[in-house]
Parts: C-alpha cells; sequence; structure tokens
C-alpha cells in the first residue's frame, strides 16, 4: 500500500532514475577509493570531480526545466541563481583559509589585503560558520528569485518580454560582481580554497565525498520536483501553462503559482552552485555570463523538456562532448553545439527522452496491430502520422511528458 502510494505521488520512472543516481553515489566513490592505481574498474581522481561538476549542471537543468517546462516561462537568467549559491559556498571556503592565504591576514582574505581594505564588510560576517553558508546559498537565490518574480509576474510580463528580462538580470549581476569594490573578488573572483569542514579539499576523500553529496542532492532534487509536479498544484502549473487566462478565470492566481514554481527552482540552482564551487576550485563573475544560462535552456531543450529526467541526461551529455570538443577540437565546439541544437529543434522537438517514448509507443502500436492481424501501414501513411505527431519548436509550447 505505502510502496504503491509512493509510485503514485513521485512516478516509477523518477523512482528508477533517483535510484542509479543512488547507486552512482556509492558505486563511483567506493570504486575511486577502494580499487589501486591503474585497475581496468577505478575512475580516476580528475574523473571524480569532473563528474561532479557535470551533476550540478544537470541539477541547474532540473531547476530550469520546473519553470519551463511545466510553467512556461524561459528563464534566460538561471546562471544568476546558481552563481549566488557558489559565491555563498565561495564566500566560506574564503573565510576557512585563515593566515595560511599570501598575506598571512587571519581575517581578511587575499585579494581585499591586496586592495588595501582594513576590515571585513558586513555582508561577510558569520560566514565563517558552515550552517550561515549553507542558510545564505538557499535564501539569496530564493530570495532574489522571490522580489523578481513578484514584480514581473504581478505586473504578467509573459513570454519572450520576461525572457528578456531575466537576461538582463544575470547581466547586470555580472557587471556589478566584476567591479573591485564590490568585495567579492573582481574578475579573478574567490579561489585557492583549502579547508571544508576541516577536511583538505584537494584530499581525494574528500573529492569523493563532494560527489556522492552531489550525486544524492541531484537525487533529492529530483524527487522533489517530482513530487510537485504530479500533485495537484502541478496541474495548475500545467493549467497556468497551456491556458493562464483561463486558469484565472476559474479562481486561480497563475502569479502565485508562476512565483512558487521560480522560487523553487532558484533554491535548487542555488544548491547547485554551491556544489559546483568545492569541486572546481574556483568561482568568478563569468559564471553570471548571459551565455551560460542560454546554455541551460540548450541542455534542457536536448533533453527533453517537461520530463525532468531528460535535463538531467542533456546536462550530462552536452557537457560531456563539451569536454571532448575542446581537447579534441577547441575552435569547433560552438558550431557544433549550435547545429546539435538546430538538429534537435528539427527533428526531436520533444528532445532525447520525448522521441524515445514516441518510438516507444510506435512500436507498441505496430506490435499490436501486428498481433490482431490489422494491415500494417504503407510508407505514405506512416510519414502523414509522423507529421501528424511531431510537437512545437523546441521555443515554442511543446507539451511536456508526463513524469511517470
Amino acid at each position: 500500500m505505502i510502496t504503491q502510494r509512493l509510485l503514485n505521488a513521485l512516478g516509477g520512472k523518477i523512482l528508477w532514475v533517483a535510484a542509479i543516481l543512488l547507486a552512482i553515489a556509492i558505486l563511483v566513490p567506493a570504486s575511486n577509493l577502494l580499487l589501486p592505481v591503474g585497475h581496468p574498474l577505478r575512475v580516476p581522481n580528475y574523473m571524480v570531480a569532473l563528474l561532479g561538476k557535470y551533476l550540478t549542471y544537470a541539477m541547474l537543468a532540473l531547476a530550469l526545466d520546473l519553470v519551463w517546462g511545466y510553467v512556461g516561462i524561459l528563464s534566460l537568467g538561471h546562471g544568476a541563481f546558481f552563481a549566488l549559491g557558489g559565491y555563498a559556498m565561495g564566500m566560506y571556503l574564503m573565510r576557512q583559509i585563515g593566515d595560511r592565504g599570501v598575506y598571512a591576514n587571519p581575517d581578511l582574505p587575499d585579494f581585499m589585503v591586496f586592495l588595501n581594505w582594513q576590515e571585513l564588510p558586513w555582508y561577510w560576517w558569520g560566514f565563517d560558520q558552515f550552517w550561515l553558508a549553507m542558510l545564505m546559498v538557499m535564501l539569496v537565490p530564493g530570495l532574489l528569485a522571490f522580489v523578481f518574480g513578484w514584480f514581473a509576474f504581478r505586473s504578467r510580463v509573459t513570454g519572450v518580454y520576461l525572457s528578456i528580462i531575466t537576461q538582463a538580470m544575470t547581466y547586470a549581476l555580472m557587471l556589478s560582481f566584476f567591479r573591485n569594490d564590490m568585495g567579492f573578488g573582481g574578475n579573478n573572483g574567490l579561489t585557492d580554497f583549502k579547508d571544508i569542514l576541516g577536511y583538505p579539499i584537494q584530499a581525494t576523500g574528500t573529492r569523493a565525498t563532494l560527489f556522492a553529496i552531489t550525486a544524492l542532492a541531484l537525487a533529492a532534487s529530483l524527487l522533489i520536483c517530482s513530487a510537485i509536479t504530479r500533485s495537484k498544484l502541478g496541474k495548475v502549473m500545467v493549467a497556468v501553462r497551456d491556458a493562464e487566462s483561463r486558469t484565472r478565470f476559474i479562481g486561480y492566481r497563475p502569479e502565485y503559482v508562476k512565483l512558487f514554481a521560480f522560487v523553487v527552482s532558484a533554491v535548487i540552482a542555488g544548491i547547485a552552485g554551491a556544489l559546483y564551487v568545492p569541486q572546481v576550485g574556483i568561482i568568478n563573475p563569468g559564471e553570471f555570463a548571459p551565455a551560460n544560462s542560454i546554455e541551460v535552456v540548450v541542455w534542457t531543450a536536448i533533453g527533453g523538456r517537461g520530463t525532468l529526467f531528460g535535463p538531467i541526461i542533456g546536462a550530462v551529455l552536452v557537457n560531456y562532448a563539451k569536454s571532448w570538443f575542446t581537447a579534441a577540437y577547441p575552435e569547433l565546439w560552438l558550431f557544433a553545439l549550435g547545429g546539435l541544437f538546430v538538429a534537435v529543434t528539427l527533428f526531436l522537438p520533444r528532445g532525447i527522452v520525448g522521441a524515445i517514448g514516441q518510438l516507444r509507443q510506435y512500436w507498441r502500436s505496430r506490435s499490436a496491430r501486428d498481433e490482431g492481424g490489422a494491415p500494417s501501414e504503407t510508407p505514405e501513411t506512416e510519414q502523414v502520422a509522423a507529421r501528424s505527431t511531431a510537437a512545437s519548436p523546441v521555443l515554442g509550447a511543446a507539451k511536456p511528458q508526463p513524469a511517470e
């Protein structure tokens, strides 16, 4: 009874994906820590950090899918929430350096000493405490999303205008954080981290633990998003996406539904940014770049928006391809990314997951016809059926697949 309710509330596919992430959280660190160097099944140290970075990107794509795939908000500024969470974690890690910095100042980070700062700014107070830093990781992106969404959604800004505003928001933050007088390291950002919770951040065990925590956080975020989208609130979210005016006329407040989803999405993105920083070792204003937020849209579209686990697949595959291309053919990566996005828009408008689902449905219907003795379709009728089931363009109003 309890298991059946859980399956109905979260969806069988989502639980399978969460179980796979749980297995990855155990097997990858175990392979790295327990198997000897040179063993064919051992995951190298650099690969643990690289896979951890991919999983943080997957969390960011999942956060975008919650608002884009289920509420219809195409945000081009989710990189801002990711970066803010990363800066909150980076501030904590900088405070842990203490007098081991280049200038051996126990209170001020090295960049503040270099810029002749005399005392720690008030907004750095308390970041030597881990619990406060983690609270800020969620509170700062969530508060920014709440304030932004409150004014934007109550003003009924929608469509491309809302997308442009979100992009302007992240661009303004990027310009602000580039300034040295902001107190966040300027162009260089925050780096040269030493410890996290007293453990050396470069140690193999620490890296493996961070990877496991990232995989578990991704699984938890997936389950939370699935529970939201499969609830009654999730049905209202889909109604707002498909027919906002009608939803308002029957008594709902679409702006509140949008605001809730936007804030939850921003918090997930902030947590992803916080997990990204200790594994990569740096956070700088470049993370606010609008191009980064646009890449998140590409990951989500390629994986299949409105499916929750599709953006996870898209983020991992695209970033793996990026790592390979930038090493083998660095000058061709942007062309490959653009071509991939165009190809998905034209031939896989529902993304990888949506295409697999359509293919499975086609083979099931064909098998049912063959078993029932019905004549198979001619090539002409198959082409007509394929055209009739084609979804709208990626940036349009494609229907998300149910998160079973």
